[in-house]
Parts: structure tokens; sequence; C-alpha cells
């Protein structure tokens, strides 16, 4: 598995917007054959702050670079964005894609 965290820092103005071209890109990647999870999430401590969650199969990564959505993305990014994107790229991770956390679970 392929494990990816992107972090991006987006120009106040535009959030709105990235909320609207992010959810297009969002439901594209999830659609991606060897896609296992892709998950988006917004910092409670900066509201202009994106962290983008992924993981593909380890054959799957090539194919979704070269996706029409992907290529797209890439283009209007830096329109919104206010610093360059920091990302943790990590291959060969060991299992299929979300565990269950063994030091806790709900009560009952």
């Amino acid at each position: 598995m392929i494990f990816i965290v992107v972090k991006f820092t987006i120009r106040p103005e535009l959030i709105d917007d990235w909320l609207s071209r992010t959810d297009e890109f969002a439901k594209a990647t999830r659609a991606e054959p060897g896609n296992i999870f892709f998950e988006r999430s917004r910092s409670v401590d900066d509201p202009n702050q994106f962290v983008f969650v992924e993981a593909f199969q380890d054959d799957a990564a090539e194919a979704h670079l070269g996706s029409d959505h992907f290529r797209a993305a890439m283009a209007y990014i830096p329109d919104f964005v206010e610093t360059t994107p920091e990302i943790i790229n990590v291959q060969n991770v060991a299992g299929e894609g979300w565990g269950k956390m063994a030091e806790t679970g709900p009560r009952g």
C-alpha cells in the first residue's frame, strides 16, 4: 500500500471555491481502481489549512498521477495555495487500509 498525506494552506478568500473543487477531486479519486481511501480534513487550529489522507494499492498510484482529475488539480492548485503544499509519501506500507485501534474502543 502507498500512504500519502498532503497539507495545503489555502488563500482565505478562495476557501469556498477550494471546498467545491476538491469535492470533485475527492469523488473522482475514490472512484479510481486501486484507491483504498481518500479523506479530507480541515484544521481546527488554522481554518485555511486542509489535509488530504489517501492510500492506493502499490500498483495504482501511477494511474492516479496520470488521471485527468489529478492533472486538472495540478493546474488549478497553484491559484489556491498560499504556500507550497507539504507531503508525506510512504511506499510499501503493510496492510490493506484502516485497521482497528487496539488501545481503545466504544464502551459497552
